[in-house]
């Protein structure tokens, strides 16, 4: 009795020619893999990239605030009606706060200079502290702040607020009116520059949360770090002394920023704060090691870099 023949697919299986297509589906899935990653790893930033961005991303956010079209009506029947939510939840104090604090001059005055100048400077100033000492960790913070600010215009298109000083019928002080101060850009001569109905979130405390944040998680002398933590604060009390804002309008601000740093977290896979400080600057050379300066690890980069390393 011969021995019988047994035929397999294996053989078939290993034979069979690998499609084309599906090499390409391969190749294209590697390149899309590849690019993400490249995408998300943190990188040293480039000062003139941040410097264009930062101001085209201003332009462009001022632009489009201002262009919300200034719906009086609803924004002032917004403003009666979170009123009374306040009232009702018993923390509609924001009346009390200005006439008490109004009452000090020089107070007032000086928060209506922190109002229209801290704003600006304490972010620009912690985004340069973060590019210089936290280069691993300056693109995702940065994204934290400018998702932020995204979503809040947002809110200035979907909910018109009019400010407390606007309000009918309200007894707050316009206090930049009434001391001649430099401190709103919906007050005197420059209310035609700004909405003046979109206080709804109040970015003041978005930005200055972002700002308290940063310093409080990455700041090594520990004055400074409770510093950080002081300032959104001490804003949440000028906002609501120079009647520019109800307290709810902060929560916004806040909320806003919880979806900042929500598309941080997704984006990078961590959040900012935990990504590595420093980040190797690559030129002809290769990867370059950290090296000491003093106690402070940092890298350096002797030739110039031959292509464009943006984050």
């Amino acid at each position: 009795m011969g021995e019988s023949t047994v035929t397999t697919r294996e053989g078939h299986d290993r034979a069979a020619p690998h499609s084309v297509t599906d090499d390409m589906a391969e190749g294209n899935g590697h390149v899309v893999r590849g690019l993400l990653r490249r995408v998300r790893t943190p990188r040293r930033p480039r000062l003139w990239f941040e410097i264009l961005l930062i101001a085209v991303s201003y332009w462009t956010y001022s632009m489009i605030r201002n262009a919300v079209p200034e719906q009086k009506a609803e924004a002032l029947r917004n403003a009666d009606w979170l009123w009374k939510i306040e009232h009702t939840l018993g923390i509609a104090v924001e009346e009390s706060v200005n006439h008490a604090i109004n009452s000090v001059t020089w107070l007032i005055v000086g928060m209506n200079y922190y109002y229209a100048t801290l704003h600006f400077v304490v972010t620009l100033g912690v985004l340069v502290w973060l590019y210089r000492s936290h280069p691993g960790r300056y693109a995702a913070t940065r994204l934290t702040l400018f998702a932020t600010t995204v979503v809040a215009l947002l809110g200035y298109y979907l909910y018109p607020l009019a400010p407390p000083r606007l309000m009918n019928g309200g007894h707050f002080v316009d206090t930049v009116m009434v001391h001649h101060t430099w401190g709103s850009m919906a007050s005197g001569d420059l209310k035609h520059m700004s909405n003046q109905y979109a206080a709804m979130p109040s970015m003041h405390i978005g930005w200055s949360t972002w700002c308290g944040l940063t310093i409080f998680a990455l700041a090594s002398v520990p004055w400074v770090r409770v510093l950080g933590l002081l300032y959104p604060v001490a804003t949440l009390l000028v906002i609501v002394a120079t009647a520019n804002h109800f307290w709810l309008d902060a929560v916004g601000g806040l909320m806003c920023l919880a979806f900042g740093f929500t598309v941080a977290r997704l984006w990078y896979g961590k959040l900012p704060y935990a990504l590595p400080k420093l980040v190797p600057v690559r030129g002809r050379g290769g990867p370059l090691l950290p090296v000491k300066r003093g106690s402070v690890t940092a890298t350096e980069e002797p030739e110039p870099v031959p292509y464009a390393d943006v984050p």
